[in-house]
């Protein structure tokens, strides 16, 4: 159990360790011949570090992206092995100087920038042996990396030695098999790896290895689809459910036709009403907008194998569940109601809430008890 102690915990994150390394396999499987890296940032997407990471290392993966230097750290003090490769997508950090710690904890930067790579390529030159980095080329996203494939060169040729072995980019929209930019994208990266043809490569995403003709790199770099989000929306799921986030029940309440409920008062019964009012709010990662209003569909949760619709707006600390259509037994006070992860998957809570699933996954709250099954 990670977290507080289930005694004491308003909710239960349910981590299916097994499923999560079939999904890495799943995807290690489309990104062949090319090998399958993890994406493990942002707290492995919500689900704890330390609760992804061992699974997905047992399970074959080797090669490990955070955002942060410090999320590195933590993730080395897990994977000590000399075999985990373990890249930094935001690169050097401008406002410190970290430049030891990626030495000492052997981390590898994405290079996104010529004043990054010749700060990088110097500290490289006084090694014993050059560390490893990534050469960040963006394509499309106008975000992070080299703007373009003649500043890289540039930058390349001013830096020299830089100890750089992975050449990579991102996606702006390989969810949407038709966006156009998808294959102005890949001719870009194309022309790059045709003037770096000794770097390792690295395009894809979780959606990008799912997108048609997409041509073999080097490696995948999936982060979504491995914790059982949807790459390919609008058809079925490929991958398996990992999370499922149970909320007790504190208190049950009939209230009249007519009478509202939340903030605002923005939801009206318009029948006599058993409400439910669960352990689990906005402070918890919960969109405030996830509940039905009047005039507006919401969220649904499952409590006792039913669907029961959120109704009014969504507290700090609470939400409020109608489930008049339960039989009075069905749901009381100390028993689950399961947000997401069983009957409605982490995709459909999301859309329905007015979000999207990764927002709920990262947003996931500290109070949660993580229990780790499959291990």
């Amino acid at each position: 159990m990670i977290g507080p102690p289930l005694s004491s915990a308003p909710g239960v994150l349910t981590i299916d360790a097994a499923a999560l390394a079939d999904n890495w396999r799943l995807l290690a499987r489309r990104a062949a011949p090319g090998d399958c890296a993890a994406v493990v940032k942002a707290n492995g997407y919500g689900l704890g570090i330390e609760a992804v990471a061992p699974p997905l290392y047992a399970a074959g993966c080797r090669v490990f992206f955070v955002a942060q230097i410090s999320e590195g750290k933590s993730l080395r003090a897990l994977l000590p092995e000399a075999d985990a490769r373990i890249y930094v997508l935001n690169g050097l950090e401008a406002k410190a100087d970290p430049l030891a710690d990626y030495s000492a904890f052997r981390l590898a930067p994405a290079i996104g920038g010529a004043a990054e790579l010749e700060r990088w390529a110097a500290f490289a030159r006084a090694q014993a042996r050059a560390p490893a980095a990534a050469l960040h080329l963006d394509t499309g996203m106008n975000r992070l990396g080299f703007a373009s494939l003649e500043t890289l060169r540039a930058a390349v040729a001013a830096a020299g030695e830089s100890g750089a072995d992975l050449l990579m980019s991102h996606f702006v929209s390989s969810e949407r098999p038709d966006d156009p930019l998808n294959a102005l994208q890949i001719a870009r990266f194309a022309a790059a790896r045709a003037a770096f043809p000794t770097l390792r490569t690295s395009l894809a995403n979780s959606s990008g290895l799912f997108l048609p003709g997409l041509p073999a790199y080097d490696l995948g770099r999936p982060g979504y689809a491995l914790y059982g989000g949807n790459p390919t929306p609008g058809r079925p799921n490929p991958m398996k459910p990992v999370a499922a986030l149970d909320v007790a029940i504190q208190q049950i309440r009939w209230i009249e036709k007519g009478e509202t409920c939340g903030y605002n008062g923005q939801w009206t019964a318009g029948r006599r009403t058993r409400l439910a009012t669960l352990l689990a709010g906005y402070a918890d990662g919960l969109p405030r907008g996830a509940g039905f209003v009047d005039g507006r569909d919401g969220a649904e949760v499952e409590i006792a194998g039913r669907r029961c619709p959120l109704v009014g707006r969504v507290s700090m600390d609470l939400i409020i569940a109608d489930v008049t259509d339960l039989p009075e037994s069905a749901a009381r006070p100390g028993e689950y109601a399961r947000l997401f992860g069983g009957e409605v998957s982490l995709d459909e809570f999301a859309e329905r809430a007015g979000t999207i699933g990764y927002t709920v996954l990262t947003g996931l709250s500290r109070r949660y008890a993580r229990r780790v099954v499959g291990a």
